[in-house]
């Protein structure tokens, strides 16, 4: 696949088409913000930029995007090494094998599909090979689909308390998607409250990543510091090859 700047590169009108994009991403972000009585500042942007190439991520670092996140390995690696120069936060917001593992902790700061104790410890040991400091965030299933990742929210206090006491490791919070065909309002009402009582166990952990294109104002309503975003900024995603 390829993932360099020449995919793509800087086509006429594309940062004009990303900053529109963005602006208005930006004012929902704010409107959603006061309507919740929060500071926009509690709120991360972080872009998704899958399938996208690598002169996007460019571009947006340009326009002031620091956060980025991908959700495929074998995408991802070879992006972050070509923007390596670039001031970015990169986030892992895709399902992860323990497999995998060594090479996401070789660029992510931030994960946010961790799930289960074996993949917290395979991250754990392969941070440490990298002698680099990883936040993992704890993807909570909030319909028990195991197709779609996630640890059941009985077994969050477990798998916390582990990520907690791995070296090299930072549980920062909380990750959850929407259910397919559910209302994501009370989907995340949900999970404001396990992340409620993972705070109360683990006060650090006050990162909530929930809300992409479609359903960010209901995931700013219930609490989300993070907000997962591909589509309204970059637009319809080119197909895999």
């Amino acid at each position: 696949m390829e993932t360099d700047a020449s995919v793509g590169e800087h086509t006429p009108g594309r940062r004009d088409e990303i900053a529109r994009n963005l602006a208005v991403v930006e004012n929902r972000i704010g409107a959603a913000c006061a309507a919740a009585g929060r500071p926009r500042e509690d709120v991360t942007l972080v872009v998704v930029t899958k399938t996208h190439p690598a002169s996007d991520v460019r571009l947006l670092a340009g326009l002031g995007i620091h956060d980025v996140g991908e959700n495929r390995d074998q995408e991802a690696a070879p992006k972050a090494a070509e923007t390596a120069e670039l001031a970015l936060v990169w986030h892992y917001v895709g399902q992860l094998q323990t497999n995998k593992a060594k090479s996401v902790a070789g660029y992510a700061d931030v994960v946010h599909s961790l799930d289960r104790i074996r993949l917290a410890s395979a991250l754990s040991a392969a941070a440490a090979r990298h002698e680099r400091e990883i936040t993992a965030l704890l993807q909570v299933s909030l319909d028990g689909d195991p197709s779609r990742g996630g640890v059941l929210p009985a077994d969050v206090a477990e798998l916390a308390d582990t990520v907690a006491a791995l070296p090299h490791l930072t549980l920062g919070g909380v990750m959850a998607v929407a259910p397919l065909g559910a209302d994501p309002a009370r989907a995340f009402a949900g999970l404001r409250e396990i992340a409620s009582r993972l705070r109360e166990a683990h006060p650090a952990a006050t990162m909530v990543s929930a809300g992409m294109s479609n359903d960010l104002e209901v995931a700013i309503e219930a609490g989300a510091t993070h907000v997962r975003i591909g589509t309204a900024v970059l637009g319809v995603r080119p197909s895999l090859r």
